[in-house]
Protein backbone atom coordinates (compact mmCIF):
# COMPACT_ATOMS: atom_id res chain seq x y z
CA UNK A 1 0.00 0.00 0.00
CA UNK A 2 1.15 3.52 -0.97
CA UNK A 3 1.66 6.36 1.87
CA UNK A 4 -0.72 8.35 -0.40
CA UNK A 5 -3.46 5.66 -0.68
CA UNK A 6 -2.99 4.78 3.19
CA UNK A 7 -3.43 8.61 4.15
CA UNK A 8 -6.38 8.92 1.74
CA UNK A 9 -8.03 5.89 3.08
CA UNK A 10 -7.38 6.07 6.56
CA UNK A 11 -9.87 8.48 8.08
CA UNK A 12 -10.58 9.17 11.59
CA UNK A 13 -13.61 6.86 11.65
CA UNK A 14 -11.64 3.97 10.10
CA UNK A 15 -8.56 4.76 13.00
CA UNK A 16 -11.60 4.81 15.11
CA UNK A 17 -12.86 1.53 14.18
CA UNK A 18 -8.58 -0.02 13.90
CA UNK A 19 -8.10 0.79 17.65
CA UNK A 20 -11.56 -0.40 18.49
CA UNK A 21 -10.54 -4.06 16.80
CA UNK A 22 -7.03 -4.47 17.17
CA UNK A 23 -5.77 -1.78 19.99
CA UNK A 24 -4.12 0.11 17.85
CA UNK A 25 -4.23 2.40 13.96
CA UNK A 26 -1.75 2.57 11.46
CA UNK A 27 -0.30 5.26 10.25
CA UNK A 28 1.09 6.78 6.92
CA UNK A 29 4.35 8.92 6.88
CA UNK A 30 6.39 10.68 3.97
CA UNK A 31 3.46 11.08 1.98
CA UNK A 32 3.17 12.67 -1.55
CA UNK A 33 0.81 14.55 -2.86
CA UNK A 34 0.44 11.94 -5.28
CA UNK A 35 1.64 8.01 -6.04
CA UNK A 36 2.47 7.08 -9.34
CA UNK A 37 2.16 3.77 -11.17
CA UNK A 38 5.33 1.79 -10.77
CA UNK A 39 6.26 -0.90 -13.78
CA UNK A 40 4.40 -3.57 -12.12
CA UNK A 41 0.98 -1.55 -11.72
CA UNK A 42 1.53 -0.13 -15.53
CA UNK A 43 1.62 -3.93 -16.90
CA UNK A 44 -1.40 -5.01 -14.63
CA UNK A 45 -3.42 -2.26 -16.35
CA UNK A 46 -1.83 -2.84 -19.45
CA UNK A 47 -3.03 -6.65 -19.16
CA UNK A 48 -7.21 -6.08 -17.72
CA UNK A 49 -9.79 -6.41 -20.35
CA UNK A 50 -12.11 -5.02 -16.91
CA UNK A 51 -12.48 -3.15 -14.15
CA UNK A 52 -15.22 -2.13 -11.47
CA UNK A 53 -15.51 2.02 -11.13
CA UNK A 54 -16.87 3.34 -8.12
CA UNK A 55 -18.15 7.01 -7.72
CA UNK A 56 -20.24 8.91 -5.24
CA UNK A 57 -23.93 10.72 -5.74
CA UNK A 58 -24.53 14.30 -4.75
CA UNK A 59 -27.23 12.21 -2.14
CA UNK A 60 -23.88 10.27 -0.85
CA UNK A 61 -25.41 7.51 -2.26
CA UNK A 62 -22.03 5.18 -3.64
CA UNK A 63 -22.19 3.48 -7.28
CA UNK A 64 -20.17 0.62 -8.54
CA UNK A 65 -20.26 0.26 -12.52
CA UNK A 66 -18.34 -2.55 -14.10
CA UNK A 67 -16.66 -1.65 -17.22
CA UNK A 68 -15.35 -3.80 -19.67
CA UNK A 69 -13.46 -3.64 -23.45
CA UNK A 70 -10.98 -5.14 -25.28
CA UNK A 71 -7.27 -6.03 -23.16
CA UNK A 72 -5.88 -2.77 -22.61
CA UNK A 73 -8.93 -0.52 -23.06
CA UNK A 74 -7.81 1.42 -20.11
CA UNK A 75 -4.86 3.50 -21.47
CA UNK A 76 -1.61 4.51 -19.22
CA UNK A 77 -1.46 7.96 -20.72
CA UNK A 78 1.65 8.66 -18.09
CA UNK A 79 2.43 7.30 -14.91
CA UNK A 80 0.35 9.51 -13.06
CA UNK A 81 -3.29 9.35 -15.59
CA UNK A 82 -5.32 6.84 -17.20
CA UNK A 83 -7.89 6.61 -19.37
CA UNK A 84 -11.00 4.51 -20.95
CA UNK A 85 -13.68 5.47 -23.49
CA UNK A 86 -17.21 5.62 -22.37
CA UNK A 87 -19.72 4.08 -25.23
CA UNK A 88 -23.45 4.38 -26.46
CA UNK A 89 -24.97 2.31 -23.22
CA UNK A 90 -28.25 2.14 -21.34
CA UNK A 91 -28.14 5.78 -21.31
CA UNK A 92 -28.42 6.04 -17.14
CA UNK A 93 -25.63 8.10 -17.10
CA UNK A 94 -25.25 7.08 -13.65
CA UNK A 95 -21.32 7.21 -13.11
CA UNK A 96 -21.29 10.37 -15.48
CA UNK A 97 -23.74 12.46 -13.46
CA UNK A 98 -22.08 11.11 -10.62
CA UNK A 99 -18.53 12.75 -11.52
CA UNK A 100 -20.07 15.86 -12.77
CA UNK A 101 -20.51 16.79 -8.98
CA UNK A 102 -17.86 14.39 -7.16
CA UNK A 103 -15.15 13.69 -9.19
CA UNK A 104 -13.27 11.13 -7.09
CA UNK A 105 -13.33 7.54 -8.07
CA UNK A 106 -11.61 4.46 -7.04
CA UNK A 107 -11.11 1.70 -9.28
CA UNK A 108 -10.82 -2.04 -8.45
CA UNK A 109 -8.70 -4.16 -11.11
CA UNK A 110 -9.06 -8.18 -10.73
CA UNK A 111 -6.98 -10.98 -12.35
CA UNK A 112 -8.84 -13.93 -11.06
CA UNK A 113 -6.16 -16.46 -12.57
CA UNK A 114 -3.48 -15.41 -10.89
CA UNK A 115 -5.85 -14.59 -7.76
CA UNK A 116 -4.41 -10.32 -7.59
CA UNK A 117 -5.71 -6.72 -7.56
CA UNK A 118 -5.23 -3.68 -7.86
CA UNK A 119 -7.38 -0.77 -5.85
CA UNK A 120 -6.95 2.94 -7.55
CA UNK A 121 -8.24 6.33 -5.55
CA UNK A 122 -8.05 9.10 -8.34
CA UNK A 123 -9.79 11.91 -9.86
CA UNK A 124 -12.31 11.75 -12.93
CA UNK A 125 -12.90 14.19 -15.74
CA UNK A 126 -15.05 14.35 -18.37
CA UNK A 127 -13.95 14.69 -22.07
CA UNK A 128 -16.73 14.90 -24.79
CA UNK A 129 -15.82 12.19 -27.91
CA UNK A 130 -16.33 15.74 -30.03
CA UNK A 131 -13.59 17.39 -28.14
CA UNK A 132 -10.92 14.67 -28.38
CA UNK A 133 -8.34 14.93 -30.88
CA UNK A 134 -7.68 12.99 -33.56
CA UNK A 135 -4.45 12.20 -32.37
CA UNK A 136 -5.88 10.35 -29.26
CA UNK A 137 -8.05 7.99 -31.37
CA UNK A 138 -6.01 4.88 -29.92
CA UNK A 139 -8.29 5.63 -26.56
CA UNK A 140 -11.27 4.77 -28.43
CA UNK A 141 -10.35 1.00 -28.47
CA UNK A 142 -11.80 -0.90 -30.86
CA UNK A 143 -15.36 0.17 -31.25
CA UNK A 144 -15.91 2.97 -33.67
CA UNK A 145 -15.44 6.40 -32.87
CA UNK A 146 -19.10 7.36 -33.32
CA UNK A 147 -20.12 4.87 -30.78
CA UNK A 148 -17.87 6.79 -28.13
CA UNK A 149 -19.57 9.31 -26.35
CA UNK A 150 -16.75 10.32 -23.74
CA UNK A 151 -13.34 9.77 -22.35
CA UNK A 152 -13.04 9.72 -18.62
CA UNK A 153 -9.42 11.15 -17.83
CA UNK A 154 -8.25 9.84 -14.14
CA UNK A 155 -5.59 11.39 -12.33
CA UNK A 156 -4.06 8.76 -9.81
CA UNK A 157 -3.51 9.76 -6.63
CA UNK A 158 -2.51 6.94 -4.67
CA UNK A 159 -2.90 2.79 -4.99
CA UNK A 160 -2.69 -0.50 -3.17
CA UNK A 161 -2.70 -4.02 -3.99
CA UNK A 162 -4.64 -6.51 -2.04
CA UNK A 163 -4.29 -9.89 -0.05
CA UNK A 164 -5.18 -12.31 -2.60
CA UNK A 165 -6.43 -15.35 -0.03
CA UNK A 166 -9.91 -14.80 -0.66
CA UNK A 167 -9.87 -13.85 -4.49
CA UNK A 168 -11.61 -17.02 -5.96
CA UNK A 169 -9.54 -18.47 -8.99
CA UNK A 170 -11.68 -17.82 -12.22
CA UNK A 171 -10.69 -18.45 -16.09
CA UNK A 172 -12.02 -16.66 -19.05
CA UNK A 173 -13.16 -18.67 -21.97
CA UNK A 174 -10.16 -17.85 -23.96
CA UNK A 175 -7.61 -18.56 -21.08
CA UNK A 176 -9.33 -22.05 -20.95
CA UNK A 177 -8.54 -22.79 -24.66
CA UNK A 178 -5.24 -21.67 -23.92
CA UNK A 179 -4.80 -24.44 -21.23
CA UNK A 180 -6.43 -27.05 -23.36
CA UNK A 181 -4.78 -26.63 -26.77
CA UNK A 182 -2.51 -29.13 -25.71
CA UNK A 183 -4.43 -31.65 -24.16
CA UNK A 184 -6.61 -31.41 -27.51
CA UNK A 185 -3.56 -31.96 -29.47
CA UNK A 186 -2.51 -34.63 -27.83
CA UNK A 187 -5.59 -36.12 -28.26
CA UNK A 188 -5.41 -35.74 -32.12
CA UNK A 189 -2.51 -37.36 -31.95
CA UNK A 190 -3.40 -40.08 -29.74
CA UNK A 191 -6.66 -40.55 -32.31
CA UNK A 192 -4.41 -40.57 -35.12
CA UNK A 193 -2.18 -43.34 -33.78
CA UNK A 194 -5.13 -45.55 -32.92
CA UNK A 195 -6.67 -45.16 -36.75
CA UNK A 196 -3.24 -46.24 -37.75
CA UNK A 197 -3.11 -49.43 -36.17
CA UNK A 198 -4.54 -52.36 -37.84
CA UNK A 199 -7.48 -54.00 -37.12
CA UNK A 200 -7.61 -56.89 -35.03
CA UNK A 201 -9.43 -60.16 -35.96
CA UNK A 202 -12.60 -60.68 -33.37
Amino acid sequence: MTQKYLSTALTESVCRAQQQYYGRSAAARDVTDRDSLGDAEAAFIAARDSFYLGSVSETGWPYVQHRGGPTGFLHILDRGTLAFSDYQGNRQLISTGNLLVNDRVTLFLIDYRNRQRLKIFGHARIKDARDVAEGTIQLMGEMPRTKVERVIIIDVVGYDWNCPKHITSRYSTEEVEQLVRSLRERIAELESELASLPARDP
